[in-house]
């Protein structure tokens, strides 16, 4: 269910609600640790519903630095590929916290782009069990994706998706009051 789009350099945000595992893009971003190990979360079912092959894959690529992405295939998933990028553990708000946030979105965005797809989505990255406010998380996230919509890329359209209904309509509300 769409909740919210905006159109910038005619290209699409979506914030969505939906299970990452179900939408129509051509790639999804995996909020990773270091050590790829996708056990718990969004990663954890990412894995499961892709197989053991995205696990595998992504042993071959670990460890990534926080901040950073790697991508593998997406296994059973129709998708092209999984973005595995790696957002930081919020330690209160002075460990440099907001530019790896950036950072981790901005590199799965140019990832994206240099994998030439059109189509992206993406969740509330460390908003988990990393403990990041989501207030603070919504505003880095967004920014970064308008700021990277702005430019010329292959990526037309980008999803922020959200499964929990309380959590979406608290995103949207954050979105709304700050960007719209």
């Amino acid at each position: 269910m769409i909740l919210l789009e905006k159109e910038i350099n005619s290209k699409k945000f979506i914030l969505i609600k939906n299970s990452i595992i179900e939408e129509k893009t051509e790639a999804i971003v995996n909020p990773a640790n270091e050590h790829l190990s996708h056990g718990g979360g969004v990663a954890g079912l990412i894995s499961r519903a892709g197989g053991s092959e995205i696990q595998k894959e992504s042993n071959e690529k670990a460890p990534v630095k926080t901040g950073r992405a790697a991508y593998t295939t997406a296994g059973k998933l129709p998708f092209r590929y999984v973005i595995h990028t790696v957002g930081p553990i919020y330690r209160g708000g002075n460990a440099n916290e907001e530019k790896l946030l950036e950072s981790a979105v901005r590199s799965a965005l140019q990832l994206a782009a240099k994998l030439e797809l059109k189509s992206l989505s993406l969740p509330s990255i460390s908003t988990g069990i990393f403990g990041y406010p989501l207030n603070q998380a919504i505003k880095t996230i967004v920014k970064t994706i308008f700021d990277f919509l702005e430019q010329e890329s292959t990526l037309q359209k980008v999803h922020l998706c959200e499964y929990s209904e309380d959590k979406a309509r608290e995103i949207k509300d954050i979105i709304t009051k700050n960007f719209f």
